[in-house]
């Protein structure tokens, strides 16, 4: 049995590639590298170079490798910009992961692993979230994953096709034995170009909304080491593999820290300050988003290894300096 990964290249696409060389898993990675580091693969595992949105490439690529799982991690994942943009998400995030679909249930891969996020919840309703609340997305990123979720849902009602949603929180940190990380060099996680700020990469840090109704008046996330979030379709796999039916979990730790709160973690890291700018807040940024993943943790008896800021900080901090280093 092989697993097709989709956007495997990219920053949590590739920490599950490192978990299925780690299990001896044979897999096959499909990206079209806009943002993935085709380095960042596993050498056990066969990059092609492609559009996930091609059925005729995806159908040859099952056949050919025996696929009985896919783990679809391609797409855009900026909110801020699918509000100026929202075709492109509506065409990466949704049109593309339909013919995904297709050629999956057109070929009788039968177990499908689906990155979603917190963000089909909008500004939730109460905090923790859990997964009954209301579908109320308030960017096209949001609403792009969660039209994904409806295919989903309404595939497994009619083929012989079964899947897991899993709905990031905030995903943050780098593999612990520095073999791959966040690459993207302007990418917009909090952590990430905050690391960057820290290590004279960037000018300042800019802090989006200090008005929000929360204790500091910064958005509040729960913060989910990468790690764990691949430990968790680690389980929704063997789920799946085994006979089980279709499920959507939340993926985060249950409580979060605010944007000011991450700073001063790194600031007690690296022993200095970090330059902040605050500025307005962004469209389609919420004040405060926290998982509750009880449900998770009882289905899968998924237990969390590194839920600790300081740990997540490091982590990725580590992973920038490697970055620092590789490049000169």
């Amino acid at each position: 049995m092989t697993v097709l990964v989709t956007g495997g290249a990219g920053y949590i696409g590739s920490h599950m590639c490192w978990l299925l060389a780690d299990n001896d898993e044979s897999f096959i990675v499909v990206d079209d590298l806009s943002t993935g580091n085709k380095d960042a693969i596993p050498k056990s595992g066969e990059l092609i170079v492609g559009d996930i949105g091609d059925i005729e490439l995806i159908s040859t690529l099952i056949k050919k490798h025996n696929v009985d799982s896919v783990i679809h991690f391609a797409g855009s994942i900026i909110v801020p910009e699918s509000v100026s943009n929202p075709l492109k998400y509506y065409s990466n995030n949704t049109a593309k992961s339909r013919n995904l679909i297709e050629a999956c249930v057109n070929n009788k891969v039968e177990n499908f692993i689906f990155s979603s996020t917190a963000a089909v919840y909008g500004i939730p309703e109460k905090v923790p979230v859990v997964e009954e609340l209301p579908i109320a997305p308030i960017s096209p990123y949001g609403s792009s994953k969660s039209i994904t979720e409806m295919m989903l849902r309404d595939c497994a009602e009619a083929y012989d096709f079964r899947y897991v949603a899993l709905r990031y929180f905030n995903v943050a940190g780098a593999d612990l034995d520095g073999r791959t990380g966040q690459s993207t060099p302007e990418a917009t996680h909090l952590i990430k170009v905050a690391n960057q700020v820290a290590l004279g990469q960037r000018s300042h840090l800019e802090i989006y909304g200090t008005d929000y109704p929360t204790p500091d008046g910064t958005g509040v996330r729960d913060y989910i080491h990468v790690c764990d979030l691949a430990a968790a379709h680690w389980l929704a796999l063997k789920h799946l593999r085994t006979g089980g039916d279709s499920k959507v979990f939340n993926c985060g730790y249950g409580h979060g820290y605010s944007v000011l709160e991450v700073v001063r973690t790194l600031e007690s890291i690296v022993n200095h300050e970090i330059p902040v700018k605050r500025v307005a807040r962004r469209p389609g940024d919420t004040p405060e988003v926290v998982a509750d993943s009880n449900k998770l943790k009882q289905t899968f008896d998924w237990k969390p290894q590194f839920d600790d800021l300081r740990t997540i900080i490091d982590s990725a901090l580590r992973w920038e300096r490697h970055l620092a280093s590789s490049s000169k």
